[in-house]
């Protein structure tokens, strides 16, 4: 009988089922690695340039003047920058055709509005995938855990008599299954937990940008065609 017991001969020895649920996850949680990775670059870069921005907002510049400049980056725009782009597009163009006061501003609000959830939903992205891993893995590991042991037991039917020896490999291989489920699903229960927080913080950043930018907005609504920040 062979005494090999390492982790990966026990997975070689697993039954079909067995291997299939351990398969399943070890691409979910390499899929759920590469999605950390991944997430956390994409937030360092939303919250950096959220205080870029902000920096070049308030430094008292002409708004016109930021507009164009922001425009100018297309499709490379986002979270803050594009928010004020879809507000201050809106105002200018509605302002042009002769709407004025609380119809103007609230235009621009909604403009805003639709802005801010376009990327907040692209700061949410990945997030269900890691909430998903997170919560099942310790399932799926836990049936294959379950199948492995139902199968070592059934091999014993036929003997006469049964010795821990006999069941130990069979168990041990299954209970590497729930072992796997926890290494893929603990990771992820503590990304999605941090990314979540630090979604809720940008969004509520972008908030507070929007109504800042309303209520300049709201100051120069009756004023020239050119708006400049005020400090």
């Amino acid at each position: 009988m062979s005494t090999d017991h390492s982790i990966l001969q026990l997975m070689l020895d697993a039954s079909l089922t067995v291997q299939l649920v351990m398969a399943l996850l070890l691409a979910a949680s390499f899929t759920s690695w590469v999605m950390i990775v991944g997430k956390q670059i994409k937030l360092s870069r939303a919250r950096s340039n959220a205080e870029a921005f902000e920096a070049r907002f308030w430094s008292g510049g002409d708004l016109t003047t930021l507009f164009k400049e922001v425009s100018a980056a297309g499709d490379k725009m986002q979270g803050m920058e594009a928010i004020f782009d879809s507000g201050f597009r809106e105002f200018v163009r509605l302002r042009k055709t002769g709407v004025e006061g609380a119809a103007l501003l609230d235009a621009a609000r909604r403009a805003m509005l639709v802005a801010k959830v376009r990327e907040t939903e692209k700061l949410e992205s990945d997030l269900a995938f890691l909430a998903t891993v997170g919560s099942t893995s310790p399932y799926v590991g836990l049936f294959g855990t379950v199948w492995g042991i139902m199968n070592s037991f059934r091999a014993l039917s036929g003997v006469q008599q049964a010795t821990l020896a006999m069941v130990a490999p069979g168990i041990s291989e299954a209970l590497v299954a729930t072992a796997m489920g926890l290494f893929a699903a603990i990771p992820a229960v503590v990304a999605y937990n941090r990314y979540a927080d630090r979604v809720e913080r940008l969004e509520t950043r972008y908030d507070n940008f929007l109504e800042e930018f309303v209520a300049i907005l709201g100051r120069t609504a009756f004023g020239p065609s050119t708006a400049k920040q005020g400090g």
